[in-house]
C-alpha cells in the first residue's frame, strides 16, 4: 500500500471515530432510538472488568440490612440505632422502610423523570453541559469528558439548594417535572436530616436526639440543614449485550448519604460485599441508603463508603432516582474532632468540594480513587 493510500485510510478512520465519538456523547438513549443489534466498541469493557451475569443469579442476590424509621422514632430507638451502626460499618448500605414519604410524591418523581428521557433529543440536549458544577446537566456515561470506555447510562442532574436560585434553570419540559422535583427534594431533604441526627447519635456525637451538645453537634446539624443536595435521575436503556458493559462502573458516592429510589421491577444495583459483587434485592416502598465518602471521612473511617455498580438488562429499560446529600459546597469535610485521639488518629486530609470537582474534571473515575487520594494513613483492614 502506497504512503498516500495509507494516509488516506488513516484520515478516513480518524474522521469515522470523530463521528462515532460525537454520537456517543449524545447519549445511550439516542443510540438505542436509532436501533442497535450490538454494543458499540466504545462501551465494551476489558474482559477483566465485565460483569459476570450468572443464570442462577439468585445465589448472588443480597438482602441488605433493613432499618425501620418508625421504630427509630419510637421506644425501640436505641436498638434501631445499633442496627444502623452495624449496617454502616459492615455493609455501607441499608434499606429504609416506613420512611414517611408519600407514594404520590415518589410516583410523580419517577413519572416526570421517565417523561424527560422520552423527550426528543433536541429538547434533552438543551441541558447538556461539560461544567461539573452546573445547576442542571443532562449527560451520559459517568464522566463523559474523561471516560475511555463509556457506560450504558444517561442522566439528568439537578442541583436543589437553594431551590429559589436553581429552579429557573431546571427543564421546563415535561411540564410537571419542576413541581415533582421540588416536592420530592423537600421530602428527601427532611428524611436525610432525620437520618443525620440518628447517625450522629450512633457515632456517639450526641447523647440523645433531644439532648444535643450545644458546642459541636448543633453546629454540625446547622451545616447539614444548609447542605448541598443533588437529584440525579438515571436512565439505563435495555442493552443487546449486557455482559459486555455496565450501567455505572464500580464507584463510591462522594457525599455524606445517598438516598436511592431503585427501580422495583428491574434489578441492577450491585454492591461489593465480602469481596464479591452481589445484586441488591429491592424491597417495595423503600429507599436504598448508602454511606458516602464524606461520611467515611467525617466518621474517621468507622463508617465505610462501599463500591457499587449497575448492571443493565437485555429486555427492559431501568429508571432510578438518587438524592445525594452532604455539607454546603463551601464547607471543609474533616474527621469529627470527637472521633480522634491518640489511639485513633485522623486518617484523612481536610477536603472541600472544590477539590472534588477539580479531581472529577481532570481524572477518569476509578473505584474509590478520590477518597484514596485524601487518605493520610493506610488502614490494615482497608
Amino acid at each position: 500500500m502506497s504512503p498516500a493510500l495509507v494516509l488516506e485510510v488513516q484520515t478516513n478512520r480518524k474522521e469515522e471515530e470523530q463521528v462515532e465519538s460525537h454520537e456517543y456523547h449524545e447519549g445511550v438513549k439516542q443510540l438505542c432510538d436509532r436501533g442497535l443489534a450490538k454494543v458499540p466498541r466504545k462501551y465494551i469493557l476489558p474482559a477483566s472488568e465485565r460483569p459476570f451475569i450468572s443464570i442462577k443469579d439468585g445465589a448472588t442476590n443480597l438482602k441488605l440490612p433493613v432499618i425501620d424509621l418508625a421504630q427509630m422514632q419510637g421506644p425501640d430507638r436505641i436498638h434501631t440505632l445499633k442496627s444502623l451502626s452495624k449496617a454502616c460499618e459492615e455493609y455501607g448500605f441499608f434499606q429504609l422502610i416506613n420512611h414517611g414519604i408519600a407514594s404520590e410524591s415518589v410516583l410523580n418523581m419517577i413519572q416526570a423523570a421517565r417523561k424527560f428521557f422520552e423527550l426528543p433529543f433536541e429538547e434533552r440536549s438543551k441541558y447538556m453541559s461539560k461544567d461539573q458544577s452546573a445547576p442542571v446537566r443532562y449527560g451520559t456515561s459517568f464522566n463523559q469528558n474523561k471516560d475511555s470506555v463509556f457506560c450504558w447510562r444517561d442522566f439528568l442532574k439537578l442541583s436543589c439548594h437553594p431551590l429559589s436560585d436553581v429552579l429557573p434553570s431546571w427543564p421546563s419540559s415535561p411540564a410537571e417535572l419542576r413541581q415533582a422535583v421540588v416536592n420530592y427534594s423537600k421530602e428527601t431533604k427532611s428524611l436525610y436530616l432525620i437520618l443525620v441526627k440518628a447517625i450522629l447519635e450512633s457515632l456517639g456525637l450526641v447523647e440523645t436526639a433531644k439532648n444535643i451538645d450545644e458546642n459541636d453537634s448543633c453546629d454540625h446539624l446547622k451545616e447539614f440543614e444548609d447542605g448541598s443536595q443533588l437529584i440525579v435521575a438515571n436512565c439505563y436503556p435495555s442493552c443487546p449485550e449486557p455482559d459486555l458493559t455496565l450501567g455505572m462502573p464500580p464507584h463510591s458516592d462522594y457525599g455524606f448519604l445517598t438516598l436511592l429510589l431503585p427501580d422495583e421491577e428491574v434489578k441492577g444495583l450491585q454492591i461489593q460485599h465480602e469481596g464479591k459483587w452481589v445484586t441488591v434485592e429491592p424491597i417495595p416502598n423503600s429507599f436504598v441508603v448508602n454511606v458516602g465518602d464524606h461520611l467515611e471521612i467525617f466518621s474517621n473511617g468507622r463508617y465505610r463508603s462501599v463500591l457499587h455498580r449497575v448492571l443493565v438488562n437485555p429486555f427492559k429499560s431501568r429508571i432510578s432516582i438518587a438524592s445525594l446529600h452532604s455539607l454546603p459546597f463551601n464547607s471543609m469535610i474533616r474527621p469529627s474532632p470527637k472521633l480522634i485521639n491518640d489511639a485513633n488518629p485522623g486518617r484523612y486530609m481536610d477536603t472541600d468540594f472544590a477539590s472534588f470537582i477539580e479531581y472529577m474534571a481532570s481524572h477518569e473515575h476509578k473505584n474509590k480513587s478520590f477518597l484514596e487520594s485524601r487518605r493520610l494513613t493506610r488502614q490494615g483492614h482497608a
